[in-house]
């Protein structure tokens, strides 16, 4: 149990049992008794905590009860968080203040709102203090009409099919599509919505900013097992999906393996430092197209070794690229 866990254990217990002995202090949190006369100083001194010792009782106690209208006012703030937590729950606050950008979620989205502002800060302004203080960027990203996500979400939910109006980019093309909703994917700032589409017969994904229409049908929807929904869509890399699984692999120099090194590119990859300091990544991918352009990020740093159809497919466009150059 780190510091963070202790303090808010210990409030725990005295807010629950309106008093609580050192020894029992000691029992619960397995400290020494020095960490805990620590832990009880720095509460009181930095935290503001109103805990004080009764001596007739022999119990650590909120002073008057720690409370206003019968409620516990003192409350440690919520900026306690791992770097993960942090990073979920701004994320979230930033999310869902995307999504109602319109205006028509508002009524869905404040009570999970207020959540979490009281997660983040003992109060409003806490919360605003904080969100000016951590900032997180998300680059690229492809809003999405929050008419279409409420009704994507209530099919989801609900186990309803949905009749879309989809964008193909690649094809530029719209079409009509019946499908049955499975998952809902946030990736690289974008919103992706999985589903069993009954024209092509098969699972499917699409990205939610390329919906141009969704309306909720009666019919219930088809179940295909996450398991199934897992193997068929996220075995390859990153957002694109396929069968058939192809392993690249690429050597980075030892300048860009000091990063890359830290990095995740897919679950499963596999990493070797070299005696000169490079680092050789192997990785699997179903459609080159993601993986590629993350291998032209990092330019003359890396360089793709296997497959030969991947190597042709990245010098191809790192020559087209350079020709533009050349021509101006």
């Amino acid at each position: 149990m780190n510091k963070t866990e202790r303090f808010y254990k210990i409030e725990v217990l005295i807010r629950s049992r309106g008093g609580v002995s050192f020894e029992t202090l000691l029992d619960e949190l397995e400290v020494s008794r020095a960490t805990l006369k620590r832990d009880l100083q720095y509460l009181r001194e930095r935290m503001d905590a109103p805990i004080v010792y009764d001596r007739h009782d022999n119990l650590y106690r909120f002073e008057d009860g720690g409370s206003a209208g019968g409620e516990v006012s003192h409350q440690l703030p919520g900026v306690w968080f791992s770097e993960t937590e942090i990073h979920a729950l701004l994320t979230m606050h930033q999310l869902i203040a995307g999504l109602d950008s319109g205006g028509v979620l508002g009524r869905h989205l404040q009570p999970l709102q207020d959540k979490l502002n009281s997660m983040l800060g003992t109060g409003e302004s806490a919360s605003r203090e904080l969100m000016k203080r951590v900032k997180i960027v998300n680059p690229a990203r492809r809003a999405v009409p929050g008419r279409w996500f409420e009704s994507v979400g209530s099919a989801l939910l609900t186990r309803r099919r949905l009749d879309l109006s989809y964008f193909s980019r690649g094809r530029k093309t719209e079409s009509q599509r019946i499908v049955s909703p499975q998952r809902l994917l946030h990736y690289r700032n974008t919103w992706y919505l999985d589903a069993w589409c009954h024209s092509s017969e098969g699972l499917r994904r699409f990205a939610m900013d390329a919906v141009r229409s969704a309306k909720l049908l009666d019919q219930r929807a088809k179940d295909v097992s996450l398991k199934t929904v897992e193997a068929e869509l996220d075995g390859g890399y990153g957002i694109f999906s396929g069968h058939k699984l192809s392993w690249a692999t690429l050597l980075f120099t030892p300048d860009a393996a000091r990063w890359v090194a830290q990095e995740e590119w897919h679950p499963k990859q596999e990493q070797r430092e070299m005696a000169d300091g490079s680092l050789q990544l192997k990785l699997p991918y179903a459609d080159a197209t993601e993986l590629i352009m993350d291998i032209l990020r990092h330019g003359p740093q890396v360089k793709v070794l296997s497959p030969a159809s991947l190597v042709k497919q990245v010098s191809e466009q790192l020559r087209e690229a350079a020709a533009r150059y050349d021509a101006a």
